[in-house]
């Protein structure tokens, strides 16, 4: 039972190496900003241009959020850091890692956000037209703000992933959370910091958790 405690629950360690993981959760966090940011937007423009009735615009959208899908984030983070290179584009670790999972989860972001969209019943959209609101202005003020609301609970469960997801950029040496805790381990032969970057995920996460639970019974009344 000593053994166990000194090799997954040495506060000593645990201390010592907090400082260190303090400064990998803040990569996490730049990380989880810049991509939950671009890939909201970009996943909302790609569910407006894949319901559009032109079908060069739509067809290329589908085939877009389906390729990236089904690619798994880990092999497609692996490629564009080692892959594109040979195309004689230097991208660094930090780079890599976002164009990554922007890629990923914008893909997936659109899927809700087209969900959203359908759920609007067409006679709200005709509805704001024939107030005098341009289809931009009927779109932006009247459509998403409905669309949005209802999907906001795997909006939310979407985010949550994102977070999870940081964790793969240890795979390309980027100094987050875990790259860092690991670093730790590697040094002190103990698994003290991987538990304590864990339980730092925790903290993070479970708020967001204990949200969205709160919003489905909301919107399950």
């Amino acid at each position: 039972m000593d053994v166990i405690a000194n090799q997954f629950f040495n506060l000593d360690l645990m201390l010592q190496s907090l400082p260190l993981l303090l400064k990998g959760l803040s990569v996490t966090l730049l990380i989880c900003v810049v991509v939950i940011s671009l890939g909201g937007i970009v996943g909302l423009l790609l569910a407006i241009a894949s319901g559009s009735p032109r079908h060069w615009v739509s067809w290329p959208t589908i085939v877009f959020v389906d390729l990236f899908r089904a690619v798994p984030p880990l092999v497609l983070l692996v490629f564009v850091y080692s892959g594109v290179p040979f195309t004689g584009i230097e991208l660094s670790p930090y780079a890599a890692v976002v164009i990554a999972f922007v890629l990923n989860t914008s893909a997936y972001y659109c899927e809700v956000y087209r969900a959203g969209l359908l759920s609007i019943a067409p006679g709200q959209f005709e509805g704001a037209r024939s107030t005098g609101l341009t289809q931009f202005q009927t779109m932006l003020w009247v459509i998403l703000p409905q669309a949005v609301r209802n999907v906001l609970p795997d909006l939310l469960s979407n985010t949550v992933e994102v977070v999870k997801l940081t964790s793969l950029a240890s795979v390309v040496s980027l100094g987050e959370l875990l790259y860092r805790a690991d670093m730790v381990r590697s040094m002190s032969y103990n698994s003290s910091p991987i538990v304590l970057a864990a339980l730092i995920y925790l903290l993070l996460l479970w708020p967001l958790v204990r949200l969205i639970s709160r919003f489905e019974r909301k919107f399950n009344r």
